[in-house]
């Protein structure tokens, strides 16, 4: 509470608030005023007001015919198809043809997945439509055959009837992955693979498919599918995460190709063996080679991996360049504030960038003049297939090396989605904020803005942001 928390969404303060109170670790006063804090907001939502007498907050008067309105199902839609990830499409294998692909076998313990698909901190779904039901607007006829008893797949006893469906079928989805008994708030995962004996049924069954393979993955965290992104056999793979109610309607669309995919993965997928040198207790995000430890995130860690942080597929093909006009290089001169500045013989001058000899050449955020030192920079990106799509143009940084410290290898300080219809362009503009977003922390936690120059990526593009101090 002296921290400012005014409210425990767990029982912790409710159990210990007294006994801290009789010990004279907390004092009455501040539990008062965490519940005035509380209270008041509950009352600004109109939680106390009385409806039948005529309320006036909208809040207070809001349901279920307001949650679960036309526009909200629409967005919830929308949503979860922007976030359906395509990390694989051999051959290509995708999108399917409601023309060849009558019949569709599909398979998987999340194949008619309901509850499993708004995750944590979810309200009341207005309604669900499972994978199975969205797939079976597209084909024709649909075998469906769990396979696995739950995600946990024990054992191999529902396995022959989903390999004899994906020999009947023009193609195969299987959707597999995670649900709240791997994964949740209160449990820790133990692995990087799937679970149980998933893989040995999605082996099994793309060996017999006698179409197409494609293999959709429910989890809110990463997974080793390296076997199946080395399988010829399997053509596709896409990650919905934990998609929300019409996670099943926005599978089929990328799956069917009604809409383009266009997400990109936010986390890392590491391979199992990445667990090895990792221990649950060690949060440290830069990497120790003397310890053997790999350090963690995109970041920091250098080693293999099974798709990279910003991975995702698209139907198209998207092409960026930087304007031929820009140089290659953007100049920033870094002014400090007066505590940092002399005066001498009407001349101001620099008198100091380094805190500390030990972090190179390296001012502090808060001794730079920050409030309107941005670069800008404009990217071109053209779409030169032949299907309209959404491009996410991602910028990463990678700052200058330091002495006595390790930066990132690289950072996300920027990015901007775009639609581009089929051969056509558009021109990106992108502002980078240099004190908030080239600026890193060091070994002590105190944020600065390396000198020198920093590497701008952009898919194979580089810019460069040379950054130095300024003389007044």
């Amino acid at each position: 509470m002296y921290a400012g928390l005014d409210l425990d969404c767990g029982p912790f303060l409710g159990v210990h608030s007294e006994e801290a109170v009789k010990k004279g670790l907390l004092k009455e006063v501040d539990i008062n005023n965490a519940l005035v804090n509380t209270v008041t907001v509950q009352m600004r939502l109109g939680m106390f007001d009385d409806n039948a007498a005529g309320s006036s907050s909208s809040y207070a008067r809001l349901g279920p015919k307001d949650v679960c309105s036309p526009a909200h199902q629409d967005l919830a839609l929308e949503a979860a198809t922007q976030g359906i990830v395509l990390l694989k499409n051999h051959g290509p294998s995708l999108p399917l043809s409601t023309r060849r692909h009558r019949t569709l076998a599909v398979i998987g313990p999340n194949s008619d997945a309901t509850l499993t698909m708004i995750g944590n901190y979810a309200g009341v779904a207005c309604g669900y439509t499972t994978p199975l039901q969205g797939l079976g607007k597209y084909a024709s006829r649909t075998l469906h055959k769990p396979g696995c008893a739950d995600v946990a797949c024990a054992n191999d006893t529902l396995f022959g009837a989903a390999i004899d469906a994906a020999r009947q079928a023009d193609a195969t989805v299987l959707v597999m992955g995670l649900d709240q008994s791997i994964e949740a708030e209160f449990r820790d995962r133990v692995g990087l693979l799937l679970p149980g004996r998933q893989q040995d049924l999605v082996s099994k069954v793309a060996a017999a498919s006698k179409g197409p393979t494609i293999l959709v993955l429910m989890s809110g965290g990463p997974i080793d599918v390296s076997f199946a992104n080395n399988d010829p056999r399997i053509g596709g793979i896409l990650w919905a995460g934990y998609p929300g109610q019409a996670g099943g309607a926005a599978i089929a669309r990328i799956l069917f190709g009604t809409t383009n995919p266009g997400g990109k993965l936010p986390m890392t997928w590491y391979p199992q063996e990445y667990l090895r040198n990792l221990a649950m207790t060690a949060m440290e995000m830069r990497s120790s080679p003397s310890k053997g430890y790999p350090g963690r995130t995109y970041r920091f860690y250098k080693g293999p991996v099974v798709y990279p942080f910003g991975h995702g597929l698209s139907y198209t093909k998207f092409v960026q360049t930087i304007p031929n006009n820009v140089p290659s290089v953007t100049v920033v001169s870094i002014a400090l504030d007066g505590r940092h500045h002399t005066t001498s013989l009407n001349k101001t001058t620099t008198t100091t960038i380094n805190d500390s000899s030990s972090y190179g050449k390296a001012i502090r955020v808060t001794h730079a003049k920050c409030s309107k030192l941005s670069v800008g920079l404009d990217v071109d990106v053209r779409n030169v297939g032949n299907r309209d799509g959404s491009h996410t143009l991602l910028v990463l940084s990678s700052p200058p090396r330091q002495g006595g410290w390790a930066p990132p290898h690289k950072q996300l300080v920027a990015f901007e989605k775009v639609y581009v219809p089929a051969n056509t362009q558009r021109r990106v503009r992108i502002n980078i904020h240099v004190c908030k977003h080239l600026s890193v922390v060091d070994g002590s936690g105190i944020r600065r803005i390396p000198m020198g120059r920093h590497k701008l990526h952009i898919g194979d593009l580089m810019h460069s942001v040379s950054l130095q101090p300024a003389t007044l």
